[in-house]
């Protein structure tokens, strides 16, 4: 049975309404009953009240959609349950006591929903109210649907806020009537799934193989269409899309070319936003590709199968008035703040900005050639490539396992550079030329360290080449790094290796000090205090969320700069 975050399996449904009223404070519970109101009833009066409900399991439909401008009141049954008749009726009086103008129920078409709603209805007529019903079908799974006809799904939410904009306007119960069953005519939905779903306390209802994704299966997990192999995002909406609208399917959503849609990708419960988003792009493109414009497009949470992976996608034919009634403002929590305008892939990106060009330096030359300069960096980029794996492998044991591939793709692109252009001997320039490179290609926190650190090196050796100024560089450029990556020494990290050089490299500040035998010493510090990250606990980067009993190897990051400096020493 799949884990959920519930206090207990039997209360699910009534503690899911009462943290949903808790935390709004425009919405009310009917003492006794599973029911969700609006807190401001007496606004009601004179005007239509709109019921809906349904099963739980399906949050936010239908309780976040109560609200001015929408629903009046949903009644909700227990998990993928339909509401009794009793508490349906209950809402009815409420709202009719309130001095509604009469109460219009929005249903979706399921055997139970339509029995105790029609119970209810036909109750509270013969108490004197007015009370009338719209079922909603909008489901475009099933060629030829049976005598149960289509089901109700994510296309509903559309038909909550047609009939509530006209609600809100004053429009009479005959008025909201007609165009919320005309509205119903012009929705269809089809859902798509990679996983089940499960209620609380249950096994999931069916099984999908781990390669395997099911069109047009319902809310509740009933069976679909079909089952097939997992397709990639775009090709999925195209199936989607293809299925929803093929004449020869009884239940298919009329589209041609030239028609207005507001389109609804609807999450069903347990894909990431990433998915969405995906899918939400993808479908904008497929139907630009057939003409169609979407006149307005909803991405997100709207009514779902409790965890499964999903998505539906639901397309409303739509006019002038009906994009002007999905446009009116409603204070219903779970209806998206959408900008009024159209969907399209084709939106002109912002220009990007033009770099201003550098201000030219007098630079001291290092009295090295670009042909020495090429040397040493080719050396370093050979060493950190054939360090590739083992840097690999000291990273899987306190990251993600990426330091050496993100080190050989720094190297693979400073090498690439060098055959674009000779590099620049004044060692300004130099460094700030690397920095450039290693920030655009190399990837990770490593790249920003490693850009950081070259970026505040090289101002620190603007119109300086002797070798004091090596030292003033190193220690800029670390200064940078802990400003903000918030490491110190002893934290388990790059910078042990980088701060033990440092200190080896201030003795270039004395006279007559021998570069390479200083440089030489900063090598052996840096390789003693990789080696002693060994025995550290990690107190910055991903290390140090690993205990540190887990953490056997020296950081791959220490070992990775150590190395650096011992190349250009070479």
């Amino acid at each position: 049975v799949p884990k959920k975050l519930v206090t207990t399996v039997s209360g699910c449904a009534d503690d899911a309404l009462a943290g949903l009223v808790a935390c709004n404070s425009g919405l009310r519970l009917l003492q006794g009953h599973r029911v969700v109101l609006r807190d401001d009833l007496q606004a009601i009066r004179g005007r239509v009240a709109l019921l809906s409900g349904g099963g739980s399991g399906h949050e936010p439909a239908h309780a976040g959609y109560v609200g001015k401008g929408m629903l009046t009141g949903v009644v909700a049954g227990a998990m993928f349950a339909s509401p009794s008749v009793g508490s349906i009726l209950a809402a009815i009086r409420a709202v009719a006591q309130a001095g509604a103008a009469g109460i219009l129920l929005i249903v979706m078409n399921y055997t139970g929903d339509r029995l105790n709603f029609g119970m209810a209805l036909e109750r509270a007529r013969a108490e004197g109210a007015d009370v009338r019903m719209v079922v909603v079908g909008d489901d475009c799974a099933f060629a030829k649907p049976g005598k149960a006809g289509r089901r109700g799904i994510c296309g509903t939410i559309l038909i909550h806020k047609v009939a509530g904009a006209l609600a809100e306007a004053g429009a009479s119960l005959d008025e909201v009537e007609k165009k919320a069953m005309a509205a119903a005519k012009v929705v269809g939905t089809l859902g798509l799934s990679l996983s089940p779903c499960s209620i609380p306390g249950s096994k999931p209802s069916f099984q999908l193989a781990e390669d395997e994704m099911e069109l047009g299966l319902g809310i509740h997990g009933e069976a679909g269409v079909h089952r097939m192999k997992v397709l990639p995002a775009d090709k999925a909406v195209e199936t989607m899309l293809k299925h929803m609208t093929d004449p020869s399917n009884a239940s298919h959503l009329s589209l041609t070319p030239g028609s207005s849609v507001v389109l609804v990708v609807n999450n069903l419960g347990g894909l990431s936003c990433l998915e969405l988003g995906i899918v939400a792009g993808a479908a904008v493109r497929c139907l630009e590709n057939r003409g169609i414009r979407i006149a307005r497009a909803l991405v997100g949470s709207f009514m779902t199968a409790m965890e499964m992976a999903g998505v539906s996608l639901t397309l409303m034919l739509v006019d002038e008035e009906l994009v002007r009634l999905i446009d009116t403002k409603t204070m219903a929590m779970a209806w998206p703040n959408v900008l009024t305008g159209p969907a399209t892939a084709r939106r002109e990106e912002v220009p990007a900005p033009i770099e201003a060009p550098r201000k030219p330096q007098d630079e001291t030359g290092t009295g090295l050639s670009s042909a020495r300069v090429e040397r040493v960096l080719q050396r370093v980029c050979s060493t950190l490539l054939d360090m590739k794996d083992k840097l690999n492998e000291l990273d899987r044991g306190a990251g993600d396992g990426d330091c050496g591939h993100t080190h050989s793709q720094a190297a693979q692109a400073i090498q690439e550079w060098m055959r674009s252009r000779p590099p620049p001997a004044a060692p300004a320039q130099l460094l700030s030329a690397v920095a450039d490179v290693v920030l655009e290609q190399m990837g990770g926190s490593s790249g920003v360290l490693y850009g950081l650190f070259l970026t505040a090196a090289a101002q620190s050796l603007r119109g300086r080449s002797d070798s004091p100024a090596w030292a003033d560089a190193m220690d800029a450029g670390i200064e940078a790094m802990q400003r903000y990556g918030g490491a110190a020494p002893g934290d388990r990290t790059m910078l042990d290796s980088l701060f033990a050089a440092a200190q080896a490299l201030h003795s270039l500040r004395s006279p007559g000090a021998d570069p390479l035998q200083v440089l030489a010493a900063a090598v052996q510090s840096a390789e003693a205090a990789a080696e002693a990250t060994r025995h550290m606990e990690a107190g910055a980067g991903r290390a140090s969320y690993i205990r540190s009993s887990r953490l056997e190897q020296p950081d791959a990051g220490a070992v990775a700069v150590a190395a650096v400096l011992g190349a250009v020493l070479e």
